[in-house]
């Protein structure tokens, strides 16, 4: 269990240092990329978008390939093979890998979907009404945007949001906190109105 807790944090830890761009060239992969993805959906089939990707991709490894032969054809050497350390790692996934995230997987759904037989069957009626207005307020954001629309802002905002945070950290502390200070007072002189 500790190892597993462990493997958690080194992952979210990854992800925080590609967000907060510390590795300027990582992250601008990772952001680029997966933008280009979901641009592409919007325009494309998944499956089209897959075979045009996997295409470029292998179009780049064959011209490296040739490229590569070439070269050591000229220069009468003997490399080898360009990709000869990525051929030599192993590509499997462990029995013991899938089923620890088949199990993670399957007690979350498992986790939603008592969740919303408890929303939708009323269990709570307070719980079941905030979840009637949070699909009702879902209806009108699906009619402005639509679900890749939301994945692309969100996309964006996960990769911008943080940095400006940290940079401008002290002035939107204090918007905030003036912020919170107005809705207390409004909120206290509510209390003496009444």
């Amino acid at each position: 269990h500790g190892l597993k807790h462990g493997n958690i944090v080194v992952h979210f830890y990854k992800v925080l240092e590609l967000l907060y761009w510390r590795d300027v060239r990582a992250s601008g992969l990772v952001l680029g990329c997966s933008l280009f993805l979901l641009l592409s959906l919007l325009s494309c089939s998944i499956i089209s978008v897959l075979s045009y990707s996997s295409l470029a991709l292998l179009s780049l490894t064959l011209s490296f390939r040739t490229y590569r032969g070439v070269l050591q054809a000229i220069q009468k050497s003997d490399e080898g093979h360009p990709f000869k350390r990525y051929l030599a790692q192993d590509v499997f996934l462990s029995k013991d890998v899938v089923q620890r995230h088949s199990d993670m997987v399957l007690s979350r759904i498992n986790g939603a979907l008592k969740e919303l037989r408890r929303l939708f069957l009323v269990e709570d009626l307070i719980d079941s009404l905030k979840f009637a207005a949070f699909l009702w307020v879902l209806t009108y954001v699906g009619a402005w945007f639509n679900g890749l629309t939301l994945l692309i802002l969100g996309l964006i905002g996960a990769f911008s949001g943080p940095i400006v945070y940290e940079r401008h950290q002290v002035m939107l502390t204090a918007v905030v906190f003036r912020l919170k200070s107005c809705v207390i007072d409004e909120t206290v002189k509510r209390q003496f109105i009444e």
